[in-house]
């Protein structure tokens, strides 16, 4: 086995986005324009009403994954939830879709923080009708290693003889979520054709492989010359380290990007907002569609259309896990 080397580390950038949201990004600007499949990246926040009203996409999929609070979301297919921490929403824009994500007010005020990361469809796919797919925190798959020093969420792929349990995007994508105490190390395979990068969410600094230091909100780009990713957290480190590594398969496409319309020509871009704007060719939903939650997400909302309710999701739970037990 060999490993991969560094391309480059990059600290993101904090800005604001949506309406009264933040965000910290380091993929979709200047230091990183895209890393394909990878179009943007971003460690938002929000704590109050601001987040991301009603909004358009296309040729592209979403992957959000819920750190802290709850967010919910909706798209002018019906399609509608609460995502809270630790689950994730995979959405596939294709010839086009129309969604919104906005936060919930927690009574404490605290944040609601998550990742968003806008992946490029293959060419052939980039048409394809919009859909959603949820994954609750119980379907993610947890493995340990070093005497419980490190944790690994296997969302997508497979590490430490783990499997996911589902394959959720279009196009190939692997994601996991690691978590390591001072004093661990840990290795993953990853596959050639994949660039992956590894983005630290909390901790000190975190020791890759080639002896680069990755410092918290860095986000590590390696170079697709090897088949292993490793690091160490030091032993002298005051508190966990946590952080997500992501790959997806390299597309050998062109990347026309106008905000977030994404195409392989910029004839098709020009189509896109001319689509939207009549909405007409995949925004025909427009029409007829009213947004529930862009004006701001309240408790009737959740515990009725939305249906996410504590009580619903504890239901869930118990279904999966008795589902589960069965088999």
């Amino acid at each position: 086995m060999s490993q991969r080397t560094i391309q480059r580390i990059v600290p993101a950038i904090e800005q604001a986005e949506g309406v009264g949201a933040r965000v910290r990004r380091s993929i979709g600007n200047m230091s990183m324009r895209n890393f394909t499949p990878f179009l943007m990246f971003d460690h938002f926040s929000s704590s109050g009403k601001g987040g991301f009203p009603e909004h358009p996409h296309l040729g592209q999929e979403t992957i959000t994954l819920m750190l802290k609070g709850a967010f919910a979301h909706e798209d002018f297919t019906g399609s509608k939830g609460v995502l809270r921490e630790n689950d994730l929403q995979f959405m596939t824009a294709g010839r086009g879709t129309v969604h919104s994500e906005m936060p919930v007010i927690h009574p404490d005020g605290s944040a609601n923080v998550g990742l968003q990361l806008w992946v490029d469809l293959p060419e052939n796919l980039k048409e394809v009708e919009p859909r959603y797919r949820d994954l609750k925190e119980w379907e993610v798959p947890e493995v340990t290693d070093q005497n419980g020093k490190v944790t690994v969420r296997v969302i997508s792929g497979e590490s430490l003889g783990v499997k996911s349990e589902k394959d959720l995007a279009y196009t190939p994508v692997q994601y996991y979520h690691y978590k390591m105490k001072p004093g661990s190390s840990f290795t993953q395979k990853v596959p050639k054709d994949f660039n992956f990068f590894l983005y630290l969410l909390s901790g000190d600094k975190l020791k890759l492989n080639d002896g680069s230091v990755v410092k918290q909100y860095d986000n590590a780009f390696f170079n697709a010359d090897g088949d292993t990713i490793s690091g160490e957290y030091p032993k002298s480190s005051k508190k966990d380290a946590e952080f997500v590594l992501v790959g997806g398969q390299v597309l050998d496409q062109p990347v026309v990007q106008h905000g977030p319309f994404v195409a392989t020509s910029r004839e098709r871009i020009v189509q896109a907002f001319s689509d939207y704007q009549y909405a007409r060719n995949g925004f025909e939903r427009m029409r007829t569609w009213k947004t529930l939650i862009s004006g701001g997400v309240n408790e009737d909302m959740i515990n009725n259309e939305l249906g996410g309710s504590l009580e619903a999701r504890a239901a869930e739970k118990r279904k999966y896990l008795s589902q589960k037990d069965e088999l």
